[in-house]
């Protein structure tokens, strides 16, 4: 069901990209914005993990110097019967782990010196089983062609400017849906973008559950963060925010349920948040714990 609402909102994010390409040029607008979204699609798929890594100051870590981290993440490896990936740490005290790269063979992880120090061996195997989730979901490609089409509506938005004041439509009727293309597009843009970001939160505890058998320890790890975060925010680009296991720029608390509906998140509290409200998350990891009998 998951993909499904991905899936969902994708299409519902290309068509606001291609309606503002048809409403500013014409038909030409379509072929061109496809085009381009194209190109952004390619170029972020590529470069997209490299980037994250650089802007949240991770750094590429040995056995040697990050033994336990290393140990962690060979086991979850092999009982997600996927490559080793890199592994980096973030010398930061708020605690905290991502995942990226394009694929299974080429993937990393991240994690803060703040995660290490607070979550136990069992917790820490859960995190990152969650994080290997992301990369066996196919996750980081999902959240490439997100951020560049939405980028795209911007550009094209901040190109909306210049179409009023240059020729454009004519009009009072013209001159309102411009204002309202460039007003709301770029609202509408993002309140999808955070959509599709808390529903792939939702994939990854579920296969990460799956993975080491402990949707319990992710449970009790992602109660842990919560708490962390609200305490001690994370310093980060809010442009990478959406990467991290919890919300690194302080969690909020939610207002309504969501999540279940086709159109959760656009509805109730937290339209504008990246990551799904936790309550959530803890009562669908303990839902998997009844089905399924592993209540570790």
């Amino acid at each position: 069901m998951t993909q499904v609402k991905t899936v969902f909102l994708l299409t519902i994010l290309s068509g606001i990209f291609l309606a503002i390409g048809y409403f500013l040029f014409g038909t030409i607008g379509i072929v061109g914005g496809a085009i381009f979204g194209l190109a952004m699609n390619v170029g972020s798929y590529w470069g997209s993990d490299k980037l994250a890594l650089r802007m949240t100051g991770s750094k590429e870590v040995t056995q040697d110097e990050e033994p336990r981290l290393h140990r962690i993440v060979d086991e979850v490896s092999s009982m997600a019967r996927m490559p080793k990936p890199k592994v980096y740490i973030i010398q930061n005290d708020a605690p905290n782990a991502f995942a990226t790269g394009r694929n299974e063979n080429h993937a990393a992880v991240a994690a803060t010196t703040g995660i290490l120090r607070i979550l136990d061996d069992r917790e820490l195997t859960a995190v990152f089983g969650h994080e290997l989730g992301h990369v066996k979901n196919r996750d980081i490609l999902v959240s490439a062609i997100v951020a560049s089409i939405a980028t795209a509506i911007m550009a094209l938005a901040f190109i909306g400017r210049f179409a009023m004041f240059f020729g454009g439509r004519r009009g009072m009727g013209g001159m309102i849906a411009m204002l309202a293309i460039i007003i709301l597009a770029p609202l509408a843009a993002t309140a999808v973008r955070f959509a599709i970001s808390r529903q792939r939160e939702f994939g990854a505890d579920a296969t990460g559950a799956e993975i080491t058998h402990t949707p319990m320890a992710l449970a009790s790890a992602l109660q842990k963060l919560e708490s962390y975060s609200k305490a001690r925010p994370m310093q980060v680009n809010p442009a990478v925010s959406h990467l991290f296991i919890v919300n690194p720029l302080g969690a909020t608390k939610s207002q309504g349920q969501g999540g279940d509906s086709m159109m959760s998140g656009f509805i109730g509290g937290g339209l504008f948040s990246s990551h799904p409200p936790m309550e959530k998350r803890i009562e669908r990891l303990n839902e998997i714990a009844r089905r399924t009998g592993n209540y570790s």
